[in-house]
């Protein structure tokens, strides 16, 4: 077996090639190219420290919030010994190198992680590197813990085993995704091959478990096994845990049979039947304008699905779309897929090309993302991006799919800020966003105007437990509320982290709801609401219309009503309301209320319900039907 990371580093080749031959198309309006791509609305875009080898190479992973504050990271390459580092770097830039990979014989520890690490619960972080280890020819990749309060890497478990001298790498090889923790404490991810217990067969890829991950044992079970065919094979994207405990991801191989553009899947959790399930296959619309996952068999990029607080999930392809450079999707959790945007839509594919790594709700509600290409030409066609793929763009888009490019790479002279941004962004808790790009390896902020925020870690939790709160200048809280409910918490140790605990119910009101802390400076609220326990708030809907006989061609006005069962009511949602299966119009709820008029409503009787669906915290309900008489 040959070096799978080469596989990703062919990627970013070939999409040389395929995003140039899809920008040649607009070459004859490129300087309007140039001229879009600036950004759309006023930010600030600062380069924090760029990679000189030493100290990491090849940065294509994301960045985490740990709890000092700090932003950590994983490179690729470089390091003291060619094979990638761990490092941080602070919010002002300041960028250390913490651990590099392959120090220990034969790389054991292993080597050339691609993707970011995770925050656990427990303050340390864990990753995966997709070579190196104690396996067959030390080159099938590893789980590894990064203790924060002592600077040390341990590995955990170790890809593929040898039986009798027979390579059969059973427990899967090659993880190109990044770990989740899910609600029960225990870590999930997949890998990119393996998982087939004999020679005979082709590698296609593993979900598997590790539990007990804070004792540094890492007992792997592996829980699916992906096999090359329509189900979808080869996940290089990691999972996501939605608020029913359902896990979420995505292939780059099988599914559709006329394409093979991977799929999108569910997996749920269980000791004894765990279940998955094919949902969506990519490209099963006529010349892929749904998005494609894959560039050719067994290949892609890791990318990851997000829920938002609407409850539907989101993400990017690749490929695919109206002009083969990616698009954005959403899916709700019952499988109904919509393409919100084909990338390469402005002339010159001004608005970006080839969307890669995840994509993140920000505090202000919408979605935010990156494209390796597109965007900015710098100085024209004789560029340093060779001005027929660009040199990428940072997006914004809004749960609806109205896109926004807030920044083109490249936009400076000789390119001082860079090109080629591969991995997904962060918000910190600061309200800026940061990322990393590949070309020179550099990390950078972006500053759009949102605010502070506080984050909790884990997002649910039941009472009584113990939750990490993330922050910034947190030192002199005195005050943090669940839901209005106010909680034990401890004093920081440093000035961006809390531990609090979740609090008891009082009488109508539990802990599900949003967190607030309030310090000298002000009161921060967390960007998504905290879920008590795995258990969604249930709703009530009701509706009421007036007047009540009306006249032909009358205004009539459908309040709808939805009261959640404890705490306070959705907000800033949407409502049907329904006549048979016919949705006469939509209203947003303020405070559990919505409204909808109209004055089309025919001569009779017309029977009208409210519907509400379900987010990311709230259940779905239904009213019954109000009877609304229209006379002549």
């Amino acid at each position: 077996m040959t070096k799978n990371t080469l596989q990703y580093r062919n990627w970013i080749s070939g999409m040389l090639l395929t995003a140039t031959n899809a920008a040649l198309a607009f070459a004859a309006v490129l300087v309007l190219a140039v001229l879009a791509a600036q950004p759309a609305q006023a930010q600030s875009f600062t380069t924090l420290a760029t990679f000189d080898g030493t100290n990491g190479n090849f940065v294509v992973a994301p960045l985490v919030q740990a709890t000092d504050g700090n932003l950590y990271g994983t490179a690729e390459l470089g390091g003291a010994n060619g094979e990638g580092t761990v490092f941080n770097i602070t919010t002002g830039g300041t960028l250390t190198s913490l651990y590099s990979f392959c120090s220990q014989s034969n790389c054991a520890d292993g080597s050339e992680p691609v993707v970011g690490m995770v925050l656990a619960t427990n303050g340390d972080l864990y990753g995966t590197t997709t070579t190196g280890g104690a396996g067959n020819g030390t080159n099938f990749g590893t789980v590894f813990k990064y203790a924060l309060g002592t600077g040390t890497l341990t590995t955990l478990v170790d890809f593929c085993t040898d039986t009798n001298g027979v390579v059969s790498c059973g427990n899967g090889s090659a993880p190109y995704a990044g770990l989740m923790q899910a609600s029960n404490g225990d870590l999930y991810g997949t890998t990119s091959e393996g998982g087939i217990f004999a020679p005979c067969c082709p590698a296609s890829g593993t979900i598997f478990q590790i539990t007990t991950p804070v004792n540094g044992v890492g007992k792997l079970t592996t829980l699916f096994l992906f096999a090359q065919g329509v189900e979808g094979w080869a996940p290089f994207g990691g999972l996501v845990q939605a608020t029913d405990g359902v896990l979420y991801g995505t292939t780059t191989s099988g599914g559709n049979p006329n394409d093979g553009g991977g799929t999108i899947f569910d997996f749920t959790i269980s000791a004894t039947n765990p279940v998955y399930g094919a949902l969506y296959d990519f490209c099963s619309q006529a010349n892929c304008t749904d998005g494609d996952n894959g560039i050719g068999i067994g290949s892609g990029v890791p990318t990851a699905l997000v829920q938002a607080t609407n409850g539907n999930l989101y993400g990017t392809t690749v490929a695919g779309g109206a002009s083969n450079a990616g698009v954005v999707f959403e899916m709700t959790p019952a499988g109904a897929y919509t393409t919100l945007y084909s990338f390469c839509s402005q002339p010159g594919c001004a608005d970006g090309n080839h969307p890669t790594g995840a994509l993140i709700q920000g505090t202000d509600g919408n979605l935010y993302g990156v494209t390796t290409f597109g965007g900015n030409y710098y100085d024209g066609p004789s560029g340093y991006c060779g001005a027929s793929y660009g040199c990428g763009t940072i997006f914004q888009i809004t749960p609806g799919g109205a896109l926004t490019t807030l920044y083109t790479f490249c936009s400076l002279p000789n390119c001082a800020d860079d090109t080629w941004p591969s991995a997904g962004l962060i918000q910190d808790t600061n309200g800026s966003f940061y990322g990393t790009t590949q070309s020179n390896s550099s990390v950078f902020s972006l500053s759009t105007g949102l605010g502070p925020f506080v984050k909790t870690v884990p997002a649910s939790g039941a009472v009584g437990k113990s939750v990490i709160i993330l922050g910034t200048n947190l030192t002199g809280a005195t005050a943090v509320t669940f839901n209005g409910l106010a909680a034990a918490f401890t004093i920081p140790v440093s000035s961006s982290e809390i531990t609090a605990t979740v609090p008891a119910a009082d009488g109508a009101i539990n802990a599900s709801g949003y967190v607030t802390v309030t310090t000298p400076s002000g009161t921060l609220t967390s960007n998504v609401p905290f879920l008590l326990g795995k258990t969604l708030t249930t709703t009530t809907a009701s509706i009421t219309s007036a007047p009540n006989p009306s006249t032909s061609g009358q205004l009539v006005t459908f309040t709808a009503t939805v009261t959640a069962n404890v705490g306070t009511p959705p907000n800033g949602e949407t409502v049907s309301f329904v006549k048979g299966t016919t949705v006469l119009g939509t209203g947003t709820l303020n405070n559990g209320s919505a409204t909808f008029t109209t004055s089309t409503l025919p001569v009779g009787t017309s029977s009208v319900k409210a519907e509400y669906a379900a987010d990311a915290y709230f259940k779905k309900s239904t009213s019954k039907v109000v009877k609304q008489k229209v006379d002549n």
